[in-house]
C-alpha cells in the first residue's frame, strides 16, 4: 500500500487525491482545521438537540417520516436504525477502488463542518480507509437523490461494527471482526450522525472522477491508433494541419489532430503510395478522426468542470449553517448524472469510429492493397476477421449503454422523494463503456500495427514503429498463419489499459495532449 498521504480539509479535494486514495491505497489525514470545523458544527447540533422544538435529522424521523418528533432516549436507536434500514442493497459487490472512492468523498463532506458529526466520526471513516478495510456494497440500492443511499449505509454499517468488509487481504468477514484486529472502536451514532453518513453524491463523483482519469489515457490512445490506421491505409496527413483546425476552433479537435499529426511525423507511408485510383479524400472515419475525438475531448472537459465543482461541496441535508440547521435539496444528483451520460454518449461515439476505421483495415476494397482481413493465406487463413466481430458486439453494446439514465426518474418513499437522478446508474454503466472502450481500441490497435507491418518495404513513423515495437515486447505476436487470437486480444487489452502506447508514442513525439 503507498504510504503516500491525503489530507483531508475543509475546502473539497481533488480528483488526483481521489484516484490516490480509491486506487492507489494513500493514506488519508485529518487536517487541524477539519478537526476544529467538525468540533464547532457539532456544538451546534447539540445545542439544537437539546431544544424541544423537532429539527429534521436530529430530532425527527427522515424522509415521509419527518413529521414524528423522535425524544432524547431514541436518538441513538433512530440514527442506528437509519444506517440498518437503508442498508438494503442487492446485487454483485461494487469494486474496491469505488468504496474507498465512495468513502473518502463522504469524509469529505463530513470535514466541510457544514455536517455536524463529531470528529472521532470522521476519524473512524479515515481509520477504516487507513486500514484497508472495505465494506461490502451492493451493484443495486441508489436512486441518485438523497445521495446514494443503500451504498454509502452499507459503508456506514461498517463503521458501525456490522455487516461485511474486505479486508486488506481480499478475505470478505464480518466487519466487528476486522476492526477489532485493526485496533478501530465502533462509532455509536448520535444526533444527525447516521443521516449525515448517507446523504451524498460520492459514489456517482467517485465514479466519475475515475472514469475521467481512464479516459483522459484512452482518448490520446485513439489518437495513437488513428493515426497507425490512417498509416496503413495509406491515407494523407494534410488534413492534420494546424491551420485547417484554426478555423473550427474547438480545442479539442485542435488537440486531436496535433496528436495525430505527432504520431505520424517522418511516416515513410502517408500521401504518396496511393493506388491506381488516387484517392482526393480518405473516409471519414479516417479524415474526420480529430473531430469526434475532439469532440470527446471538449465533453470530458465539460465534464471535469462539473467535478470539479462537486469535488469542492459539501452535500449534505440537513446542513449546518451558521450554528442553525437547515434543509436543502444538494444531495440530488442531477448535476452528476448528465455529465455520466453525456460522457457514456462521447465514449460510444469513439469506439464506434474506432470500429469503421478497422473494417477498413480488413475489407480488401477498400484497403488498398492489404490482404483480405490481413490473413497470411486468405481463404486458409482467416486473420483478424472475428476480432473484427467480436470489436462490433462491443460497439453495439456501447451504443445501449449512451442511453441515459438520468432521462429516467422514479418516485420514491411515499413521493416524498417523486424525482431523482438515476446518477448511480448512470455511473454504473459509464465504468461498463469505459472498460469497452478499451476493448475496441485494442482490437483497431492489433489490427493497425499488423497492417503497418504489411505494408513491406514502407517505412512508418518513428513514433508508430515505437508503439509497434513495444507491442512486440509485450508479447503480442505480428503477421502471420491463424492463431488464437484470444491471448493477443487480451495482451494487446492490458496494452492499453496500462497507457503504454502513449508512453511509447511519447518518446519521439514529446508529451502528447
Amino acid at each position: 500500500m503507498d504510504m503516500h498521504t491525503v489530507v483531508v480539509g475543509t475546502s473539497g479535494t481533488s480528483a488526483a487525491d481521489v484516484v490516490a486514495v480509491a486506487r492507489d491505497g494513500a493514506r488519508v489525514a485529518l487536517s487541524p482545521e477539519a478537526l476544529a470545523a467538525l468540533a464547532h458544527a457539532r456544538e451546534a447540533v447539540d445545542a439544537l438537540a437539546a431544544k424541544p422544538e423537532p429539527v429534521y435529522g436530529v430530532s425527527t424521523g427522515f424522509g415521509a417520516l419527518a413529521t414524528r418528533h423522535i425524544g432524547p432516549e431514541l436518538r441513538t436507536q433512530l440514527q442506528r436504525n437509519i444506517v440498518r434500514s437503508h442498508a438494503a442493497g442487492m446485487g454483485p459487490r461494487v469494486e474496491r477502488e469505488v468504496v474507498r472512492a465512495l468513502m473518502f468523498l463522504r469524509l469529505k463532506t463530513l470535514c466541510s463542518g457544514y455536517t455536524g458529526v463529531r470528529p472521532e466520526v470522521a476519524q473512524t471513516v479515515a481509520d477504516v480507509l487507513n486500514a484497508g478495510i472495505t465494506p461490502v456494497v451492493h451493484e443495486y440500492g441508489s436512486l441518485g437523490c438523497s445521495g446514494d443511499l443503500a451504498p454509502l449505509s452499507h459503508c456506514a454499517l461498517a463503521l458501525m461494527g456490522e455487516g461485511d468488509a474486505e479486508g486488506p487481504d481480499g478475505t470478505v468477514r464480518p466487519a466487528a471482526e476486522l476492526l477489532a484486529e485493526h485496533g478501530i472502536t465502533p462509532v455509536e451514532l448520535r444526533e444527525k450522525e447516521g443521516l449525515a453518513l448517507l446523504n451524498g453524491t460520492d459514489g456517482m463523483l467517485g465514479m466519475l472522477v475515475m472514469a475521467l482519469a481512464d479516459l483522459d489515457r484512452l482518448y490520446t490512445t485513439a489518437d495513437i491508433t488513428a493515426a497507425l490506421t490512417l498509416e496503413a491505409l495509406l491515407g494523407t496527413d494534410r488534413v492534420l494541419a494546424p491551420e485547417l483546425h484554426a478555423v473550427r476552433p474547438h480545442p479539442g479537435q485542435a488537440a486531436s489532430a496535433a496528436n495525430m499529426a505527432a504520431v505520424l511525423a517522418g511516416s515513410g507511408l502517408v500521401g504518396g503510395h496511393q493506388d491506381d485510383a488516387p484517392r482526393v479524400q480518405d473516409a471519414y472515419s479516417v479524415r474526420c478522426a480529430p473531430q469526434v475525438a475532439g469532440a470527446g475531448r471538449d465533453t470530458l472537459a465539460h465534464a471535469r468542470l462539473v467535478a470539479e465543482r462537486e469535488l469542492a461541496a459539501a452535500v449534505d441535508n440537513p446542513l449546518v449553517i451558521d450554528g442553525r440547521v437547515e434543509s436543502n435539496g444538494n444531495f440530488h444528483g442531477a448535476p452528476v448524472a448528465y455529465v455520466l451520460d453525456f460522457v457514456a454518449i462521447a465514449v460510444a461515439d469513439l469506439a464506434s469510429i474506432a470500429e469503421r476505421r478497422t473494417d477498413r483495415l480488413l475489407d480488401k476494397n477498400r484497403s488498398h492493397g492489404l490482404p483480405p482481413f490481413l490473413a497470411d493465406d486468405p481463404g486458409v487463413d482467416s486473420g483478424l476477421m472475428i476480432a473484427q466481430y467480436t470489436q462490433a458486439a462491443l460497439v453495439s453494446e456501447l451504443k445501449r449503454l449512451a442511453v441515459p439514465a438520468s432521462a429516467d426518474s422514479i418516485p420514491s418513499s411515499a413521493m416524498q422523494e417523486d424525482h431523482v437522478s438515476m446518477g448511480w446508474s448512470a455511473a454504473r454503466k459509464l465504468r461498463t463503456a469505459v472498460d469497452a472502450l478499451a476493448r475496441v481500441l485494442a482490437v483497431e490497435l492489433y489490427a493497425a500495427t499488423r497492417a503497418v507491418e504489411l505494408r513491406g518495404g514502407l517505412t512508418p513513423a518513428p513514433a508508430s514503429a515505437a508503439v509497434i515495437a513495444a507491442l512486440r515486447a509485450a508479447g503480442v505476436e505480428g503477421p502471420g498463419p491463424d492463431r488464437v487470437l484470444a491471448p493477443d486480444l487480451a495482451l494487446t487489452t492490458e496494452f492499453v489499459r496500462s497507457g503504454r502506447p502513449v508512453e511509447a508514442a511519447e518518446r519521439h513525439t514529446g508529451p502528447l495532449a
